[in-house]
Protein backbone atom coordinates (compact mmCIF):
# COMPACT_ATOMS: atom_id res chain seq x y z
CA UNK A 1 0.00 0.00 0.00
CA UNK A 2 2.81 2.47 0.74
CA UNK A 3 4.31 1.94 -2.41
CA UNK A 4 2.27 2.34 -4.46
CA UNK A 5 0.88 5.37 -2.90
CA UNK A 6 4.26 6.87 -3.35
CA UNK A 7 4.27 5.87 -6.48
CA UNK A 8 0.98 7.44 -7.15
CA UNK A 9 2.41 10.99 -5.74
CA UNK A 10 5.66 10.56 -7.86
CA UNK A 11 5.71 13.85 -10.25
CA UNK A 12 3.09 13.34 -13.02
CA UNK A 13 4.80 13.10 -15.73
CA UNK A 14 6.95 10.36 -14.40
CA UNK A 15 3.88 8.35 -13.04
CA UNK A 16 1.93 8.46 -16.84
CA UNK A 17 5.84 7.46 -18.43
CA UNK A 18 5.64 4.47 -15.77
CA UNK A 19 2.25 3.27 -16.80
CA UNK A 20 2.87 4.08 -19.81
CA UNK A 21 5.51 1.26 -20.55
CA UNK A 22 2.88 -1.05 -19.22
CA UNK A 23 0.04 0.03 -21.44
CA UNK A 24 -0.22 -1.44 -25.59
CA UNK A 25 -0.56 0.26 -28.72
CA UNK A 26 -3.74 -0.82 -29.36
CA UNK A 27 -6.94 0.04 -28.09
CA UNK A 28 -10.36 -2.14 -28.21
CA UNK A 29 -13.85 -0.52 -28.50
CA UNK A 30 -17.00 -1.45 -26.75
CA UNK A 31 -19.88 -0.12 -26.66
CA UNK A 32 -22.85 -0.99 -25.22
CA UNK A 33 -27.57 -0.81 -25.07
CA UNK A 34 -29.38 0.28 -21.44
CA UNK A 35 -31.84 -2.72 -22.07
CA UNK A 36 -34.02 -1.82 -19.44
CA UNK A 37 -33.85 1.50 -17.55
CA UNK A 38 -34.58 2.98 -14.10
CA UNK A 39 -36.88 2.08 -11.14
CA UNK A 40 -33.85 0.25 -9.40
CA UNK A 41 -34.60 -0.90 -5.81
CA UNK A 42 -30.92 -0.39 -4.60
CA UNK A 43 -30.12 2.70 -3.48
CA UNK A 44 -27.06 3.55 -5.10
CA UNK A 45 -25.60 7.01 -4.45
CA UNK A 46 -24.41 8.11 -7.42
CA UNK A 47 -27.10 6.46 -9.41
CA UNK A 48 -30.18 8.53 -11.51
CA UNK A 49 -31.72 5.12 -12.23
CA UNK A 50 -32.13 4.64 -8.71
CA UNK A 51 -35.99 4.59 -7.32
CA UNK A 52 -34.83 6.48 -4.10
CA UNK A 53 -34.32 9.62 -5.92
CA UNK A 54 -36.19 11.96 -8.16
CA UNK A 55 -33.97 12.37 -11.35
CA UNK A 56 -36.76 12.80 -14.24
CA UNK A 57 -34.65 10.18 -16.39
CA UNK A 58 -36.96 8.29 -18.88
CA UNK A 59 -37.18 4.44 -17.70
CA UNK A 60 -38.69 1.19 -19.51
CA UNK A 61 -38.46 -2.29 -19.40
CA UNK A 62 -36.55 -4.70 -21.21
CA UNK A 63 -36.67 -4.41 -24.88
CA UNK A 64 -37.49 -6.45 -27.26
CA UNK A 65 -34.22 -8.70 -28.71
CA UNK A 66 -34.42 -6.93 -32.33
CA UNK A 67 -33.40 -3.41 -30.29
CA UNK A 68 -30.80 -5.25 -28.94
CA UNK A 69 -29.45 -6.29 -32.67
CA UNK A 70 -29.84 -3.22 -34.21
CA UNK A 71 -27.78 -0.96 -31.69
CA UNK A 72 -25.07 -4.38 -31.83
CA UNK A 73 -24.75 -3.65 -35.37
CA UNK A 74 -24.14 0.19 -35.50
CA UNK A 75 -21.42 -0.14 -32.75
CA UNK A 76 -19.94 -2.94 -34.73
CA UNK A 77 -19.71 -0.39 -37.90
CA UNK A 78 -18.22 2.15 -35.36
CA UNK A 79 -15.59 -0.10 -35.04
CA UNK A 80 -16.80 -2.13 -31.76
CA UNK A 81 -15.46 -5.52 -31.00
CA UNK A 82 -17.65 -6.34 -28.00
CA UNK A 83 -21.56 -5.14 -27.06
CA UNK A 84 -22.77 -5.10 -23.68
CA UNK A 85 -26.59 -5.53 -22.59
CA UNK A 86 -27.08 -3.74 -19.49
CA UNK A 87 -30.06 -3.79 -17.18
CA UNK A 88 -31.04 -1.68 -13.62
CA UNK A 89 -32.29 -3.63 -10.83
CA UNK A 90 -30.51 -5.56 -8.36
CA UNK A 91 -29.53 -8.59 -10.31
CA UNK A 92 -31.38 -10.78 -13.36
CA UNK A 93 -35.59 -11.72 -12.95
CA UNK A 94 -36.28 -15.36 -13.55
CA UNK A 95 -38.74 -14.03 -16.25
CA UNK A 96 -36.29 -12.72 -18.29
CA UNK A 97 -33.83 -15.02 -18.67
CA UNK A 98 -34.57 -16.90 -21.58
CA UNK A 99 -34.70 -13.63 -23.14
CA UNK A 100 -31.76 -12.50 -22.07
CA UNK A 101 -30.18 -15.48 -23.29
CA UNK A 102 -31.43 -14.79 -26.46
CA UNK A 103 -29.51 -11.34 -26.75
CA UNK A 104 -27.05 -12.87 -25.88
CA UNK A 105 -26.53 -15.26 -28.47
CA UNK A 106 -27.60 -12.48 -31.18
CA UNK A 107 -24.96 -10.30 -30.13
CA UNK A 108 -22.37 -13.52 -31.04
CA UNK A 109 -24.00 -14.37 -34.41
CA UNK A 110 -23.32 -10.57 -35.23
CA UNK A 111 -19.82 -11.35 -34.96
CA UNK A 112 -19.58 -9.28 -31.94
CA UNK A 113 -18.30 -10.73 -28.38
CA UNK A 114 -21.00 -10.66 -26.36
CA UNK A 115 -20.81 -8.78 -22.61
CA UNK A 116 -23.54 -8.31 -20.49
CA UNK A 117 -23.57 -6.22 -17.01
CA UNK A 118 -26.97 -7.47 -15.18
CA UNK A 119 -26.78 -6.77 -11.89
CA UNK A 120 -25.67 -9.45 -8.51
CA UNK A 121 -26.06 -13.03 -9.58
CA UNK A 122 -27.84 -15.74 -7.87
CA UNK A 123 -26.66 -18.94 -7.88
CA UNK A 124 -26.67 -21.01 -11.47
CA UNK A 125 -27.33 -17.80 -13.30
CA UNK A 126 -23.76 -17.25 -14.25
CA UNK A 127 -23.65 -20.49 -16.05
CA UNK A 128 -27.15 -20.41 -17.65
CA UNK A 129 -25.49 -17.29 -19.35
CA UNK A 130 -22.05 -19.12 -20.29
CA UNK A 131 -24.39 -21.51 -22.06
CA UNK A 132 -25.88 -19.03 -23.85
CA UNK A 133 -22.39 -18.31 -25.33
CA UNK A 134 -21.57 -14.99 -23.06
CA UNK A 135 -18.04 -14.26 -22.87
CA UNK A 136 -17.84 -11.76 -20.46
CA UNK A 137 -19.69 -10.11 -17.54
CA UNK A 138 -19.05 -6.88 -16.16
CA UNK A 139 -19.70 -6.15 -12.27
CA UNK A 140 -17.56 -3.41 -10.55
CA UNK A 141 -16.92 -3.09 -7.09
CA UNK A 142 -17.49 0.66 -7.89
CA UNK A 143 -15.38 1.67 -5.00
CA UNK A 144 -12.92 0.00 -2.25
CA UNK A 145 -14.31 -1.42 0.70
CA UNK A 146 -13.67 0.58 3.31
CA UNK A 147 -15.44 3.12 1.60
CA UNK A 148 -18.55 0.80 0.34
CA UNK A 149 -21.25 2.01 2.94
CA UNK A 150 -20.90 5.71 1.92
CA UNK A 151 -22.10 4.54 -1.08
CA UNK A 152 -25.13 2.19 -0.50
CA UNK A 153 -26.86 0.70 2.52
CA UNK A 154 -28.71 -1.98 0.09
CA UNK A 155 -26.37 -4.11 -0.49
CA UNK A 156 -22.65 -4.92 0.59
CA UNK A 157 -19.38 -4.59 -0.69
CA UNK A 158 -19.68 -8.62 -0.08
CA UNK A 159 -22.41 -9.04 -2.28
CA UNK A 160 -20.50 -7.69 -4.83
CA UNK A 161 -17.25 -9.83 -4.56
CA UNK A 162 -19.71 -12.76 -4.32
CA UNK A 163 -21.04 -12.28 -7.94
CA UNK A 164 -17.27 -11.43 -8.95
CA UNK A 165 -16.23 -15.05 -7.65
CA UNK A 166 -19.70 -16.95 -9.57
CA UNK A 167 -18.50 -14.98 -13.06
CA UNK A 168 -15.09 -16.76 -12.28
CA UNK A 169 -16.46 -20.21 -11.38
CA UNK A 170 -18.78 -20.15 -14.31
CA UNK A 171 -15.59 -19.80 -16.49
CA UNK A 172 -16.53 -16.54 -17.88
CA UNK A 173 -14.41 -13.26 -18.02
CA UNK A 174 -14.40 -10.52 -15.51
CA UNK A 175 -14.81 -7.15 -16.49
CA UNK A 176 -14.29 -4.91 -12.92
CA UNK A 177 -13.68 -1.60 -12.32
CA UNK A 178 -14.83 1.79 -9.90
CA UNK A 179 -16.23 5.40 -10.13
CA UNK A 180 -13.72 7.55 -9.03
CA UNK A 181 -14.88 11.20 -7.71
CA UNK A 182 -17.46 10.00 -5.19
CA UNK A 183 -15.91 11.70 -1.87
CA UNK A 184 -13.04 8.60 -1.56
CA UNK A 185 -9.56 9.75 -0.49
CA UNK A 186 -6.51 9.28 -2.46
CA UNK A 187 -5.71 6.44 0.18
CA UNK A 188 -8.86 4.81 -0.75
CA UNK A 189 -8.27 5.32 -4.85
CA UNK A 190 -5.45 3.70 -3.97
CA UNK A 191 -6.76 0.54 -2.26
CA UNK A 192 -8.85 0.02 -5.53
CA UNK A 193 -6.51 -0.22 -7.41
CA UNK A 194 -4.79 -2.87 -5.31
CA UNK A 195 -8.56 -4.78 -4.47
CA UNK A 196 -8.78 -4.97 -8.12
CA UNK A 197 -5.33 -6.71 -8.32
CA UNK A 198 -6.36 -8.78 -6.18
CA UNK A 199 -9.36 -9.53 -8.36
CA UNK A 200 -7.55 -10.14 -11.43
CA UNK A 201 -10.36 -8.60 -13.84
CA UNK A 202 -9.49 -8.87 -17.84
CA UNK A 203 -11.32 -5.33 -18.01
CA UNK A 204 -11.10 -2.55 -15.66
CA UNK A 205 -14.15 0.05 -16.38
CA UNK A 206 -12.53 3.41 -15.42
CA UNK A 207 -15.55 5.80 -14.80
CA UNK A 208 -15.17 9.16 -13.08
CA UNK A 209 -18.56 10.74 -11.48
CA UNK A 210 -21.28 12.88 -13.40
CA UNK A 211 -23.09 14.16 -10.84
CA UNK A 212 -26.64 13.99 -11.68
CA UNK A 213 -29.57 16.46 -9.81
CA UNK A 214 -31.93 14.61 -7.52
CA UNK A 215 -28.44 12.28 -6.68
CA UNK A 216 -27.40 12.74 -3.03
CA UNK A 217 -24.20 13.15 -4.86
CA UNK A 218 -25.35 16.52 -7.00
CA UNK A 219 -22.82 18.65 -6.06
CA UNK A 220 -19.83 16.37 -5.93
CA UNK A 221 -18.27 17.99 -9.11
CA UNK A 222 -15.54 18.98 -6.88
CA UNK A 223 -14.61 15.64 -5.73
CA UNK A 224 -11.66 15.06 -7.88
CA UNK A 225 -9.89 17.54 -10.28
CA UNK A 226 -8.78 16.21 -13.50
CA UNK A 227 -4.71 16.08 -12.31
CA UNK A 228 -5.84 13.31 -9.93
CA UNK A 229 -8.24 11.51 -12.38
CA UNK A 230 -5.01 11.13 -14.15
CA UNK A 231 -2.73 9.93 -11.44
CA UNK A 232 -5.71 7.31 -10.06
CA UNK A 233 -5.71 5.64 -13.82
CA UNK A 234 -1.86 5.51 -13.50
CA UNK A 235 -1.90 3.91 -10.39
CA UNK A 236 -4.50 1.28 -11.80
CA UNK A 237 -3.07 0.53 -15.03
CA UNK A 238 0.50 -0.13 -12.67
CA UNK A 239 -1.41 -2.28 -10.35
CA UNK A 240 -3.23 -4.03 -12.84
CA UNK A 241 -0.44 -4.77 -15.68
CA UNK A 242 -2.62 -7.28 -17.46
CA UNK A 243 -5.65 -5.78 -17.53
CA UNK A 244 -7.23 -3.20 -19.63
CA UNK A 245 -8.20 -0.14 -17.68
CA UNK A 246 -11.15 0.84 -19.98
CA UNK A 247 -12.44 4.29 -20.29
CA UNK A 248 -15.65 4.72 -19.64
CA UNK A 249 -18.44 7.61 -18.03
CA UNK A 250 -17.73 10.69 -17.22
CA UNK A 251 -14.64 11.66 -19.60
CA UNK A 252 -16.56 14.12 -21.61
CA UNK A 253 -18.16 15.79 -18.65
CA UNK A 254 -15.02 15.66 -16.17
CA UNK A 255 -11.77 16.03 -18.31
CA UNK A 256 -10.47 18.55 -21.19
CA UNK A 257 -9.86 16.91 -24.98
CA UNK A 258 -6.09 17.46 -23.66
CA UNK A 259 -6.93 14.69 -20.75
CA UNK A 260 -8.66 12.43 -22.23
CA UNK A 261 -5.98 12.07 -24.88
CA UNK A 262 -3.41 11.89 -22.48
CA UNK A 263 -5.32 8.86 -20.51
CA UNK A 264 -5.44 7.05 -24.15
CA UNK A 265 -1.83 7.35 -24.51
CA UNK A 266 -0.60 6.65 -21.25
CA UNK A 267 -3.36 4.46 -19.11
CA UNK A 268 -5.67 2.72 -21.48
CA UNK A 269 -5.75 -0.06 -23.89
CA UNK A 270 -9.67 0.04 -23.60
CA UNK A 271 -12.23 2.86 -24.68
CA UNK A 272 -16.41 2.79 -24.24
CA UNK A 273 -17.35 4.44 -27.46
CA UNK A 274 -20.92 6.12 -27.93
CA UNK A 275 -23.28 7.37 -25.18
CA UNK A 276 -23.65 5.60 -21.83
CA UNK A 277 -26.68 4.92 -19.95
CA UNK A 278 -28.02 7.96 -18.87
CA UNK A 279 -25.58 10.50 -20.02
CA UNK A 280 -23.41 11.58 -23.41
CA UNK A 281 -20.98 10.11 -24.16
CA UNK A 282 -18.37 11.05 -27.23
CA UNK A 283 -18.81 10.00 -30.98
CA UNK A 284 -16.84 7.02 -32.40
CA UNK A 285 -16.12 9.29 -34.56
CA UNK A 286 -13.87 11.39 -32.51
CA UNK A 287 -12.50 8.28 -30.64
CA UNK A 288 -11.04 7.54 -34.03
CA UNK A 289 -9.43 10.64 -34.86
CA UNK A 290 -7.92 10.61 -31.17
CA UNK A 291 -6.32 7.09 -31.95
CA UNK A 292 -5.32 8.33 -35.24
CA UNK A 293 -3.37 11.56 -33.37
CA UNK A 294 -1.99 9.08 -31.21
CA UNK A 295 -0.72 6.57 -33.40
CA UNK A 296 -2.25 3.87 -31.88
CA UNK A 297 -4.04 1.15 -33.41
CA UNK A 298 -7.92 0.15 -33.37
CA UNK A 299 -8.23 -3.19 -32.08
CA UNK A 300 -10.11 -5.44 -34.81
Amino acid sequence: MQMLLETYNLELKELLALAKKYTKDEVEFCSLISAKTGKCPEGCKYCSQSSYYMTNIPTHPLVDVQDVIKTAKEAKANGATRFAIVTSGTGPLDKDMDKLCEMISAINDIGLKSCASLGILKDGQAERFKEAGLVRYHHNINTCRSYHDKITHTHTYDDRIDTIKKVKQAGLELCCGVIIGMGETVEQRVEMALELAQIQPESIPFNILTPIKGTPFENYSDKIDEENILRTAAIFKIANPNSSVRLAGGRKARLTKENMELLVETCSEAVLIGNYLTTIGITPQEDLETLKKLGKKLSV
